[in-house]
């Protein structure tokens, strides 16, 4: 075929930019080299990532996964600019899910997805994921850039994680969950990352902007909004190894209502005194802006408790101070009980 008939189209003509993907790898190099953790054989840019289980100290491991994303908390941070925390988010939604298990996280790999890549905005993201691992302690061994023009509106992006953990076999939670155990709930950084669809309907219906001041603490209400959702690895682990913890709950979507369920034994529930922590402000703001009730504030939002530990009652003085003295905000929100189901006294608003 002769010059004159070829019609010049390129891969980058199309939307793709090759080079920038490998520009943005380069960047982010440090970053995920930050991340590097026993049991990791190699760095990015391979088809594959390789771990050496033993490499990390286990003998008969159990391995664990864990996905998720962050929801529609990342329409926020796309209308803000404000990206730099977004990344941690989604690592903690994986990473808490795995330690409630028993596991720990051991390595973590990324899916971003977008129209065109914005190499400034891609790289900010990525160094917050790989600050989300630092964090927690699992090393951020690989992932994937997808640029796919005509998917995704002007500057929209998406975010994936998944998170692989192990434990020693037999050391699998939930276990020997009993009536009388005490459920010691660890403090919030706010919303996290769920419930965000309830959480823009109630700023719309507001007729507040993202830039405007926060009505419940300090800045604007987008970065208020955007406080990354807390990483509960290291302490939560700390306390399994130090014995009597029966089991763990992530609060994520579904509150204390859905999620404190899933990890209690067949016939077993929860007495929970609402009183006994206190409420962050941007709980009460938005249930006192939107005319929330108490009972769906308490199904869709963690409302100041984003992880429970379910403990031995002989146990619980010692966990409570050993959480504490590792940066925990500790509050015996109740205890497990007989009959199935979540029971609140007090009020929580």
């Amino acid at each position: 075929m002769s010059d004159q008939k070829k019609n010049g189209l390129t891969y980058a003509a199309a939307g793709v930019d090759i080079d920038a993907g490998n520009a943005l790898v380069d960047r982010i190099k440090p970053a995920a080299a930050a991340t590097k953790r026993p049991g990791v054989m190699e760095g990015l840019g391979g088809f594959g990532a390789m771990f050496d289980l033993k490499g990390a100290g286990y003998q008969d491991p159990i391995l664990v996964g864990a996905t998720d994303g962050v929801g529609t908390k990342l329409r926020i941070a796309i209308d803000t600019g404000h990206y730099d925390t977004i990344g941690i988010d989604l690592v903690a939604m994986c990473v808490n899910d795995l330690v409630c298990q028993g596991a720990e996280p051991l390595f973590f790999l990324d899916y971003f997805a977008t129209g065109k890549l914005e190499l400034d905005a891609a790289a900010t993201i990525i160094e917050g994921i790989a600050e989300g691992c630092k964090l927690s302690g699992c090393a951020l061994i690989g992932g994937e850039t997808a640029e796919m023009p005509g998917m995704y509106a002007e500057g929209d992006f998406d975010l994936a994680g998944f998170a692989v953990g192990a434990m020693e076999r037999g050391e699998e939670l939930p276990a020997d969950v009993s009536e009388g155990d005490v459920l010691l709930g660890l403090g919030s950084n706010g919303v996290h990352s769920n419930g965000y669809s309830l959480v823009r309907r109630v700023v719309e219906q507001s007729g507040l902007g993202w830039d405007s001041a926060s009505p419940f603490g300090e800045g604007s209400l987008g970065e208020a909004l955007l406080a990354p959702t807390r990483l509960y690895v290291r302490s939560s682990l700390q306390a399994v190894r130090a014995g009597g913890v029966h089991a763990l709950a992530h609060i994520t979507g579904g509150g204390l209502t859905e999620n404190l369920p899933r990890v209690l034994s067949d016939g077993l529930g929860a007495d929970i005194e609402l009183s006994n922590w206190q409420l962050p402000p941007v709980f009460g703001w938005l249930a006192s802006a939107a005319g929330i009730a108490e009972a769906e504030m308490l199904k869709t939002f963690n409302c100041g408790i984003g992880m429970v530990l379910v403990v031995s009652a002989d146990r619980a003085d010692a966990l409570e101070t050993l959480l504490a003295e590792a940066g925990e905000t500790v509050s015996r929100i109740g205890h497990v009980s007989a009959g199935e189901g979540v029971r609140y006294a007090g009020k929580l608003l």
